[in-house]
């Protein structure tokens, strides 16, 4: 299976790789167009800023082929955190365009009272839909988060998952298609992570 990782400069791709490494799959890291190939699978990991993000995206001439990769031969794709982010339309923590793959924005995250941290980081529970990336995994998963900033989707049947924040409700995983996106970090999620990112390569990847 050819697995590639998307490297915009911003990313933890080394813990990435070697949870890949744990299911037995092999990734290889991507910086410029002429390296993508044919993958059988496309991961867009990111912390950082939006617009630096899709800057080095533009830069490194990867926007076009990879439209044609997901958008025209459906390659799955997995956004991670920023990664995830980069695929709405726009930001409200910067001025660039967005991919566009999935309509929506990015919004900053709404505290709830004055004493709930900005930005939210730790470990929360997931309310996930009926999708078979979640074969095997209950309810009560919980995994790790880092982000000021959260995907509002345009249309609800592109919302995959959601988490509650100190009372501030947000959307933490989308799907179109065969793109799927989560703002928490699957790789930094142990066992619930493993398992996730199991199903997505199980269950997305032929």
């Amino acid at each position: 299976m050819n697995i590639v990782i998307i490297d915009n400069g911003l990313s933890n791709i080394g813990a990435l790789k070697n949870m890949i490494k744990k299911i037995g799959l092999v990734s290889k890291v991507v910086g410029q167009r002429d390296e993508l190939g044919n993958p059988d699978a496309i991961i867009m990991p990111g912390v950082g800023a939006f617009d630096a993000a899709m800057e080095a995206l533009d830069g490194a001439g990867l926007i076009e082929p990879l439209n044609d990769l997901v958008l025209d031969k459906k390659i799955p794709t997995l956004g991670i955190c920023l990664g995830m982010q980069l695929f709405a339309g726009s930001s409200e923590e910067g001025e660039s365009l967005g991919l566009g793959w999935i309509s929506g924005n990015v919004k900053r995250l709404v505290a709830s009272n004055e004493s709930v941290r900005i930005p939210h980081m730790g470990w929360n529970k997931i309310r996930h839909s009926e999708n078979n990336v979640f074969e095997g995994i209950d309810q009560n998963s919980r995994y790790y988060f880092v982000h000021s900033y959260y995907f509002d989707c345009e249309n609800s049947d592109n919302e995959l998952c959601h988490t509650n924040y100190e009372g501030f409700d947000f959307v933490s995983g989308v799907v179109q298609k065969n793109i799927y996106g989560f703002q928490f970090h699957p790789e930094k999620s142990h066992s619930f992570g493993l398992s996730l990112l199991k199903n997505f390569f199980k269950n997305k990847v032929r």
